[in-house]
Order: C-alpha cells, then structure tokens, then sequence
C-alpha cells in the first residue's frame, strides 16, 4: 500500500467518495521503492472504509442493532461504549464494536432468542497501515441458522497495542481462526487457551500478511535445503 495519498487517483465516484479514503495501492502487492516482480506495476486500486449507515438501515437490520444496544444498556453500558458505527454497504450488516465490549456482543448475538447467531464464521485479519491508530482491523462474521441471516462484527485495533479479548468462551470453534489471525497478522487474543502459531514456525519474527512485511527476499531452509528469495528466481520478460 502506498504511504502516501494520490489524489490524482482517486476516484470520483459517490461509492468512493461516501466512504473514508485511506490511499490508493500501486502494484499487486503495493511495491514500493524496489523493482515490482509481478507483472501488475500499472494496476491501482483504491483503499477506501465504508462511513457510517444513516436510520433506518432497512429490514431486520434496525431491529437487531436495537436489541444489542438494549441488552448492552442493561449491563450499564452506552451506545458510546459499544459501538463506533454500523455500516450497511452491499447489503450486508458490520457493526464496528469497541474491542473492550466484543466479547459481551458476542455473546449478544448467541444468546438473544430474536439474535440467535448459533455460529461464529472465523476471524478475519487485515492491516490498513494508513489508518492510524486503527491500523489491524478484525473481522469477525456471523451466521443464525434460526433466522437464516448473517451479521458481522469489526474491530479496530492499534499496531502499538494488539490486544483484543478472545470469543473462545463463547464461540469455542474460533480457536483455530485466532491463531491463525495472530500468525499471520500479528492480533493477541487475551483469554485464548493456548495462542501459538499455527502455520509459521514457532520461532518465525515478524507476521507475513502485514503491509509492511518484507515481499520475498527472505532466504527460506527447509529441511535443509535453501531455496532462493523469490525476488531472485522470478523474471517476466
């Protein structure tokens, strides 16, 4: 992703321009300052967060945002300690959940006879370099198979601080999808019963789908043979 903003770029859409514009990726992979490999220098693409859904969000979607501020309420908890937006894009209901409340709407949405959420999909990591102090953002979605009806949680985590509480107590099944999110992206999951990584060795540094991690030249051994970084053995012609 690019460090910095093109705004010759960006694009003059009502799509784009509704949402927070975060930069445009140049490349593939968003290469910078080093020869691109892929083959994709010319392509760009635009980085953009969806803003805030406006009332009434349309169909059960107002309904279920209600009950999780109700039940939140009656924990003694505000809209302003729960919730920073809900968004609404291509018909599909994110709610942005402050890290500190994600596990009590969880468990919200599995308990609640008009919620009902029996399944939790998995987690989602992604890195948004720009977005500071948001920079990882987790991805939580899930699906009611009383209702037929999915919904998804967000939350977004500083890069300085990587800590968000695990939904294994309530959704025992994201065991594997947490640590796969802290492998490979970097997000800690207090309270999780056993947080190791599950696909990188144990002793690998650094987390490899972050932005900023180094694309190739890193000199791989396995099991005792050393394979060249990729950066040295790909050539488009």
């Amino acid at each position: 992703m690019s460090e910095n903003h093109d705004d010759a770029l960006m694009p003059q859409s009502k799509d784009y321009l509704a949402g927070e514009y975060l930069g445009t990726r140049k490349g593939l992979w968003g290469v910078k300052h080093l020869a691109d490999t892929t083959g994709f220098s010319e392509q760009r693409e635009v980085v953009a967060i969806s803003q805030p859904a406006v009332r009434p969000f349309g169909g059960w979607f107002d309904t279920a945002v209600d009950i999780i501020l109700e039940l939140a309420a009656k924990d003694g908890y505000t809209e302003a300690d729960v919730i920073e937006k809900v968004t609404t894009d291509h018909g599909q209901l994110v709610i942005f959940v402050k890290r500190e409340r994600v596990l009590d709407v969880a468990r919200y949405l599995r308990d609640d006879r008009d919620l009902r959420f029996e399944m939790c999909l998995g987690v989602s990591a992604v890195h948004y370099p720009q977005d500071r102090g948001r920079e990882l953002h987790a991805y939580i979605p899930f699906f009611s198979i009383t209702h037929n009806r999915m919904i998804a949680l967000e939350v977004a985590i500083p890069e300085a601080d990587p800590q968000m509480p695990s939904l294994t107590s309530v959704y025992p099944g994201d065991d594997w999808p947490e640590r796969e999110a802290f492998d490979l992206m970097g997000i800690i999951f207090d309270g999780h019963p056993g947080l190791a990584r599950s696909a990188m060795p144990d002793d690998w540094v650094g987390h490899p789908q972050r932005k900023d991690y180094p694309l190739g030249g890193i000199p791989v051994e396995y099991k005792g043979a050393v394979i060249p970084p990729p950066d040295t053995r790909r050539e488009y012609n």
